[in-house]
């Protein structure tokens, strides 16, 4: 087995944890992570795509590793927006879920009725 199909393999099983945390987890920061994983699994897999251009003697491409810098760059900006966001939501509201409050009663006790 190939040093490309092991790193191949690493960034599916990175891929698929990531999904795998993203589908399950109901708070927004492990859904950021997940997020993150996800990202991490595709610029591993995009390493290994160019890197094997360059193990069959074609040469070393600098587009491929251009990309992915650029990519993690753009990622962690990313989640340091997705985080800050988070913090604010957290300050504003009191708790880092979306969802409304549950009703406390399903009948109204008004005189009325």
């Amino acid at each position: 087995m190939s040093s490309a199909t092991v790193f191949g393999m690493c960034a599916a099983a990175l891929v698929g944890l990531g999904l795998y945390g993203l589908i399950t987890n109901p708070q927004p920061l492990r859904k950021i992570l997940a997020f993150n994983l996800i990202g991490s699994g595709v610029f591993l897999l995009f390493g290994i795509v160019g890197r094997r251009g360059a193990g069959a003697s074609v040469g070393n491409d600098p587009v491929p590793q251009a990309l992915v810098i650029t990519g993690v760059v753009v990622a962690f900006s990313a989640t340091a927006l997705a985080i800050a966001l988070l913090l604010r939501l957290f300050d504003t509201a009191g708790s880092t879920t979306l969802g409304n409050p549950a009703p406390t009663s399903l009948h109204s006790d008004s005189p009325g009725d």
